[in-house]
């Protein structure tokens, strides 16, 4: 159970490093050509959620974010025993909201520079915390479609 929380802690970390080499050595605005024409490092700020939406409303934020923090700990401590898998998850998560919401505290938004481009497309500017909340998501989604496949299979013997 612990590792769930040491992983969450890693990642917060990790997050939080990045987002300050980005803020001590780079101007807003700045781009670093890591893969020409696909992967870039550009300082950039998001007073919102993803791609900008509800920009400025951090009391909302703080709020949302303190009750999903309390969710995924209360998943966390009850269902995280039995799959490695949903408590690897779970830590992703919950280090990728903390970290988030870190920066939010701190700055009133969100320092982002991860900046990729698919074809013409720019995809929006993202960061360590962001990634982790997608994969674990993503995941916690795969977790669920395989348990409940299995439950299912079960229930037919």
């Amino acid at each position: 159970m612990w590792r769930v929380y040491v992983v969450a802690l890693a990642v917060v970390i990790i997050d939080q490093l990045t987002k300050w080499l980005v803020v001590t050595n780079m101007e807003i605005g700045e781009h670093i050509t890591v893969i020409e024409s696909f992967f870039y490092l550009t300082s950039h700020r998001n007073s919102g959620a993803a791609w900008g939406i509800l920009e400025g409303q951090m009391i909302f934020f703080y709020i949302i974010t303190l009750v999903v923090v309390a969710f995924i700990v209360f998943y966390i401590q009850k269902f995280a025993k039995e799959s490695k898998w949903l408590g690897l998850a779970l830590a992703f998560v919950l280090g990728g909201a903390v970290g988030n919401f870190i920066d939010r505290l701190i700055h009133k938004e969100v320092v982002d520079f991860f900046d990729v481009y698919i074809g013409t497309y720019d995809y929006p500017i993202f960061n360590i915390a962001d990634s982790s909340l997608v994969v674990g998501v993503i995941v916690i989604f795969i977790y669920t479609f395989f348990d409940e496949r299995n439950k299912k299979r079960s229930n037919q013997k």
